[in-house]
């Protein structure tokens, strides 16, 4: 694991030459490409959407689902969306249409809930169906057990083509100090920290790993994270990869398996902020779960795709995460459970906070900006090389 780890920092620490022009050619180690915007003004984009006929859906963190019709950003937000909470990094999140949404027109949405006026918000997910190009019948499936104010909401949902839907819920910024093993993240009476497994329409699968354990929330699929912003599931081999945040150091990529244990934070990568002090009690233990690959320093890891399509061939079955801090998007090559990474295929536009692949085969990225600041969702269309 250390071996993995020190590869990443070489690799993390080549800076970018220049920020790439958009619609000039760039190169990479397997393919060529052109980066073209496909919306612009937009205010901390946190996911991409895509529906049949061509429709795209963009969440806006202050808490507006935005709309791309035809190539053009529509000036009206869609209706319909839940109240959010905007502080810090709570906002509007996630969104997913359903696997089968040309039927049943649902969608899906992660977001932060504020939990009355006390001031505390805490991870949801509502459900609702797309009519008239709105929202209607919006129900919440899921809302999580934290307790927590502004931060490490997690939030990314993917499902797995088997009728049930996965959720990462953050740690929310429950400090790591005194006994560890007590940290929220490692207690299964609540979700910091966890990945969830629902039935498309939030019940629970009787086949969850903690169904029937005493003491135990029977949603939670794994646990022991801290904020998992990356989220994709194969669905041809069943593998559920995810990325998250570490602290000063120790972002991670993971294969979730159930009822796993990931070590947050009893084992870990980073350190303390600004301090640089010591926060795990290691980076191994027994029954605990090791990443399958590690950035130190960290990128900001948010976003997570793996490639199916055919615009980019050789890329096919490659995974592809984002960062903020890092800006950049490193593409892993993937040899059924194990992952090496490969190269930073886009370095310098800005904080990368989603990363999907459309129907057309195209790579599309959210750039979010922590001021606030109008910015874009671009994608990567491919040149052919000379």
């Amino acid at each position: 694991m250390v071996r993995q780890a020190l590869s990443v920092v070489a690799l993390t620490c080549v800076a970018a030459a220049s920020l790439p022009a958009q619609g000039s050619v760039q190169k990479s180690a397997l393919h060529d490409f052109r980066i073209t915007t496909v919306a612009s003004g937009l205010v901390q984009p946190w996911s991409i959407a895509f529906l049949p006929g061509g429709d795209i859906l963009i969440t806006e963190r202050p808490g507006r689902l935005r709309f791309v019709r035809k190539g053009k950003l529509l000036d009206a937000p869609v209706a319909g969306v839940p109240t959010v909470a905007t502080a810090g990094q709570a906002g509007l999140l996630d969104v997913v249409p359903h696997p089968n949404f040309a039927s049943n027109r649902h969608v899906y949405l992660s977001y932060s809930k504020p939990m009355g006026d006390s001031g505390k918000t805490t991870t949801a997910v509502a459900r609702a169906t797309f009519e008239n190009d709105q929202l209607v019948g919006l129900t919440d499936i899921f809302v999580a057990k934290t307790n927590g104010t502004i931060g490490h909401f997690g939030s990314r949902l993917a499902f797995d083509g088997k009728g049930h839907l996965f959720i990462t819920v953050g740690d929310r910024m429950a400090p790591p100090s005194g006994n560890l093993e007590a940290h929220p993240a490692q207690d299964l009476s609540n979700h910091h920290g966890k990945t969830i497994r629902l039935n498309e329409d939030g019940s629970i699968p009787n086949d969850n790993p903690f169904v029937g354990r005493a003491g135990a929330l029977p949603e939670i699929y794994s646990y022991g994270h801290r904020n998992m912003q990356g989220l994709v599931v194969n669905t041809a081999s069943g593998d559920v990869w995810e990325t998250e945040h570490g602290p000063q150091g120790g972002d991670e990529l993971n294969l979730i398996k159930a009822g796993a244990n990931y070590g947050w934070p009893v084992i870990g990568f980073g350190v303390n902020y600004r301090t640089g002090a010591a926060i795990h009690a290691g980076t191994m233990r027994q029954g605990m779960e090791q990443p399958v690959q590690v950035w130190v320093p960290s990128i900001g890891a948010s976003g997570l795709m793996l490639y199916t399509g055919d615009k980019f061939p050789a890329w096919k079955g490659m995974l592809f995460a984002g960062g903020l801090s890092g800006e950049r998007v490193t593409r892993f090559t993937v040899d059924g459970q194990k992952a090496e990474l490969a190269e930073h295929v886009v370095r310098g536009l800005g904080r990368i906070r989603d990363v999907r692949q459309g129907p057309d085969g195209f790579i599309y990225i959210a750039i979010d900006n922590r001021e606030g600041k109008p910015t874009d969702v671009v994608r990567l269309e491919p040149v052919a090389r000379r």
